[in-house]
């Protein structure tokens, strides 16, 4: 027993510690398809400032009024096309609980604890924090599976830790896991990854098309590195794969309304590759650690009708790492690093 529990009086409940608590952390999902659900959900997301830094007197008529109204019903339609029926969750959700049990295996032997929430919707990232610290856990790495970083994404999830944190009279310790965009192990592991996707496609793709999330322009002005992370990214892949920028272009999807997002935009491009005559297409997306809607119903489906209405012949979508192998030795790797100096 822990000195601090040998002087609790005797009916206090004993506080365990000593451990190390890793937490996998990513974008968030909807609990159902159904639009209650994905209101719920989409509320919190595009309420986060963060996220939306619209001045809240211009931007909170447009989410209720507009917004909330009118995008649930849509949402949830594209949510149904992927959703995982066996487990009835969304396919990120999955994902990312096989990550977290593949890596506690993985950390098993150090006596490593592993768990796993999400910024918007379930499992909350404090309620994790909380069960993490409950065990045992007094330092604890949180690690936002974001390669890129962007104030939206990598800030946001560390922001809702330590919102939680502010609630705690006993803080474990903390540490968050950096930005990896360039990271070696990261670069080939995504190269690893399209090599193998590559042998079973049945068709030589003339151009395999990076698509990152986007971003408003406005936020690359303001200072986030997220652009300068995406087209590092994409350098050094091609430079690992040995492919020329043709062969492997930058373009951004999943811009809404009516400003500026960062350019060029995934769906033009792949309207315009079909009309310049590239009958084989791939593309990747590896600014997602996981597949998600993003990647399974916009990549996956959308842009794949793009193509081929507009001349293409043969699409494919080249998976996310998710928990494959190279997936898995790129978390550990970035983990096991994080933690040196705990371990």
């Amino acid at each position: 027993m822990n000195e601090a529990a040998t002087h609790r009086p005797k009916d206090h409940p004993d506080v365990r510690s000593g451990r190390i608590g890793v937490l996998l952390i990513n974008l968030g999902t909807p609990d159902a398809t159904d639009p209650v659900s994905i209101r719920r959900y989409l509320k919190e997301f595009l309420s986060d400032r963060r996220v939306i830094e619209i001045p809240r007197l211009i931007w909170w008529p447009i989410l209720n009024g507009i917004i909330l109204r009118t995008r649930p019903k849509k949402s949830g339609e594209a949510y149904a096309k992927v959703w995982n029926r066996e487990r009835d969750e969304s396919p990120l959700r999955t994902i990312t609980r096989d990550q977290a049990a593949d890596l506690a295996k993985r950390l098993e032997a150090d006596g490593v604890l592993v768990d796993w929430a999400m910024r918007y919707g379930q499992p909350a990232i404090g309620e994790r924090i909380a069960a993490l610290q409950k065990a045992g856990a007094d330092r604890i790495l949180l690690a936002p599976l974001y390669p890129q970083y962007s104030a939206s994404t990598t800030a946001t999830a560390n922001d809702k830790a330590f919102e939680a944190l502010k609630k705690m009279r006993w803080q474990p310790a903390i540490r968050t896991l950096p930005p990896y965009h360039d990271d070696p192990a990261y670069i080939d592991a995504l190269a690893l990854s399209i090599e193998a996707s590559l042998t079973v496609m049945g068709f030589e793709p003339e151009v395999v098309l990076v698509s990152f999330h986007g971003l408003p322009r406005s936020y690359l002005d303001k200072g986030d590195p997220y652009y300068c992370h995406c087209r590092k990214t994409v350098r050094l892949l091609r430079g690992r794969l040995g492919w020329s920028e043709e062969r492997m272009p930058i373009a951004f999807q999943s811009r809404f309304g009516r400003a500026e997002w960062l350019q060029p935009y995934t769906d033009e491009t792949i309207v315009a590759l079909a009309r310049k005559g590239v009958r084989n297409l791939a593309t990747v997306s590896p600014g997602f650690s996981a597949d998600c809607i993003e990647t399974l119903e916009e990549m996956g489906m959308q842009n794949r009708d793009l193509f081929l209405e507009n001349g293409g012949q043969n699409y494919a979508l080249i998976p996310c790492l998710n928990d494959s192998r190279q997936g898995m030795d790129l978390i550990e790797t970035l983990v096991r690093r994080e933690l040196g100096g705990w371990l």
